[in-house]
């Protein structure tokens, strides 16, 4: 099957990752492959050499992209709506020559951006099928959508986790680490982060908190930090592009971000066979499960930092609650997966 992926970007962040993964396992299960937008050197280094990568930074470079090799492909695939905008728009796709298949990363409906609003009801009329990462995304956009939950690979040094977790984690004890990894954005509610570290009393026994991720609250987090008190013990590392590196060092892993659609970060953790604390709402259900011990109530800093601190005084309830997220991870959350059944709704289309 020859597919194009578009995406509107020249960032690197959850969907750009999604694209890259999902391009190379797609590659390697003999499709043609070209992925259209994101960082085109970091897309690139992900996706591997079997998959052709363009830039695709503004609507009319994408447009570009997309244009010169839609006309020879089966499915052109749409991440977010400025790509779904670029898509309507290729002759191919308007004479029905190629299957326009877009997925919904954001559990939200289209129109809170001028150009969603007026673009609305022509991806409505010419896309021939939705992809959405998890049921709680499906059950927020609009039209039908088949769930495709997102995958990620097993802890990277590919060995067998001992006991079902990855033998570099550091667990719980007298003194640890605690990582969020997330854009530093209004939504992402990393100050609530920061506050359930701070009354958790962790930092009191030696444990350290590390935020990876920029944006435009880098400074106001900063702030928070020194008002708490916790400068030398938080950890504002920026964007990093070694976050496998931090998970293997880390021992508990906090997702603060209410309504998440899936959790691109949260299921990483998982891989590593991480203990997840995370905002109990959203597709944090499903990664997690619904009865996960460290899910806690939305939107409050003190339940996250009462999960945190349980977490942290019990030392072998945290190493078997991160082999259940691995193996969770594994079963439910692989990127073979995710291949598979894009796969299927791919063909559904070209049927």
């Amino acid at each position: 099957m020859r597919i194009v992926h578009v995406v509107v970007s020249e960032a690197y962040a959850g969907v750009e990752s999604h694209v890259a993964r999902l391009a190379r396992d797609q590659a390697a299960a003999g499709h043609s492959v070209v992925v259209v937008g994101g960082d085109v050197g970091r897309v690139g280094t992900t996706a591997g050499p079997d998959v052709r990568v363009l830039p695709g930074g503004s609507l009319a470079q994408a447009r570009r992209g997309a244009n010169a090799n839609a006309g020879s492909a089966d499915v052109v695939h749409a991440h977010m709506t400025a790509a779904e905008v670029v898509c309507c728009s290729l002759p191919a796709v308007l004479r029905g020559h190629v299957a326009l298949v877009t997925t919904r990363h954001f559990a939200r409906r289209r129109g809170e951006s001028l150009l969603g609003r007026l673009a609305r009801p022509l991806i409505a009329r010419t896309v021939d099928a939705q992809i959405a990462i998890s049921h709680f995304t499906a059950d927020h956009v609009d039209g039908p959508a088949t769930v495709v939950r997102s995958g990620v690979d097993d802890a990277p040094d590919g060995a067998p986790a001992r006991e079902g977790v990855a033998e570099t984690v550091r667990l719980p004890g007298a003194a640890g680490v605690v990582l969020m990894a997330q854009r530093l954005e209004p939504e992402k509610r990393t100050g609530d982060g920061v506050l359930a570290f701070a009354a958790s009393g962790l930092a009191d026994r030696g444990w350290r908190l590390l935020v990876a991720g920029d944006g435009a609250e880098r400074e106001a987090v900063a702030e928070l930090v020194a008002s708490l008190g916790l400068r030398r013990s938080v950890d504002l590392l920026g964007h990093r592009s070694d976050v496998d590196q931090l998970l293997r060092q880390a021992s508990l892993f906090l997702a603060p971000t209410p309504g998440e659609g899936l959790g691109l970060s949260v299921l990483e953790a998982m891989a590593h066979g991480v203990p997840v604390v995370a905002d109990g709402s959203g597709g944090h259900r499903e990664t997690l499960g619904a009865d996960a011990p460290g899910l806690y109530a939305t939107g409050d800093p003190q339940a996250a930092a009462e999960a945190l601190r349980r977490l942290a005084d019990s030392p072998d309830a945290a190493r078997w609650y991160g082999q259940q997220l691995q193996v969770r991870q594994r079963e439910l959350f692989s990127v073979a997966r995710q291949v598979a059944d894009t796969d299927a709704v791919y063909r559904a289309v070209l049927r």
